[in-house]
Parts: structure tokens; C-alpha cells; sequence
């Protein structure tokens, strides 16, 4: 992921949007910054709960139409595979194809950009005629703090967190 920290991306967005002409109302751009401190995705349900710490009133068509507005802007993405959102971190290129890098058992999200996979993609949809907007590409896995807790053979000895069991897909 970018080291771009949350102001930044806020900050980036609100400029974005007064270029584009479009509105980023005071509960967008909350819903935005509830995102930029997630380390992975987030549904929309565990959003409406962090949102309600500031608009007790807030509902779920209120959750929904914000992430339908960013998922547009390009500010955020869908991750289809557990049906969650997390923030892109290149609003600069709306038109890049992402690889989700899933963690399983911790749930961290890592954006990469798929530049190799993007152009193979483009000669797919080249060849069926096929006009492609957007793609973004899930791949689920360990991380690599995960990984070493994985691997770990002294459970009783170490300092990881052995709790933490791998997160269901939701398929």
C-alpha cells in the first residue's frame, strides 16, 4: 500500500471532487475517513457501527449510497470475495486494474497495481471485442506476519498471537 497517510487521502479526495463537480458531502467524506483507518476492509454494517459514534441516527441506506458514490469517484473498492470495501490508494489513476492481496487469517488488504495482468486483460477483451472499464482482481492468502504465525512450532514460547483463526470467505 501507499505511505500516503489518512489526511493526505482526504485531502486528495476533497480536491478531486471539486475538480470533478461533484459533491463530497460531510457524510462521504466521514464514511472515507472511517475507511482510511481500517488496516483492511470493512463492511458496510461495521461501518454504519463506527459511523453512529457521530450520526446516532445514521442507517444503512446512508452507508450504502456513500460507498456507492466513492466505489464512483474511485476512491474506494469492493472486495467481492467477503463482501467488504476498502480504500484505494490511487485516486490519481482511476483507470488502473488492481490486485487485493487477502489476507486470510488477519483480513489485511494490500492494493498493488497489476500492470502485467492489466495488459493481458486488455488484449482479452481486445480480442472478443470486449470494451473493459474497470477489473480489479482478488488473490487470497497469508501475509507475512500471518505466515510466521503459521509456521510457528513453539506456541507456549513465543510472543504471536495464536487466537486469531483464519477468516471465512464469503462465498
Amino acid at each position: 500500500m501507499s505511505a500516503i497517510v489518512p489526511e493526505q487521502l482526504l485531502s486528495q479526495a476533497e480536491k478531486l471532487c471539486q475538480q470533478r463537480n461533484v459533491r463530497l458531502t460531510p457524510q462521504r467524506l466521514e464514511v472515507l475517513r472511517l475507511m482510511t483507518e481500517q488496516k483492511g476492509a470493512i463492511s458496510a454494517y461495521d461501518l454504519l457501527d463506527l459511523l453512529r459514534a457521530s450520526e446516532p441516527q445514521a442507517k444503512p441506506p446512508t452507508v450504502y449510497r456513500a460507498l456507492d458514490f466513492l466505489l464512483e469517484q474511485g476512491f474506494i473498492h469492493r472486495v467481492e470475495s467477503n463482501n467488504s470495501y476498502v480504500v484505494c490508494h490511487h485516486f490519481e489513476e482511476p483507470q488502473h486494474t488492481s490486485a487485493m492481496l487477502i489476507c486470510d487469517r488477519c483480513g489485511s488488504v494490500n492494493e498493488k497495481h497489476a500492470e502485467g495482468v492489466e495488459d493481458i486483460l486488455q488484449a482479452l477483451a481486445r480480442q472478443s471485442g470486449f470494451a473493459l472499464r474497470h477489473s480489479v482482481i482478488e488473490a487470497h492468502g497469508l501475509c507475512v506476519g500471518c505466515r510466521e504465525v503459521e509456521a510457528c512450532t513453539h506456541q507456549e514460547n513465543c510472543q504471536h498471537d495464536h487466537t486469531v483463526v483464519s477468516k471465512k470467505r464469503g462465498r
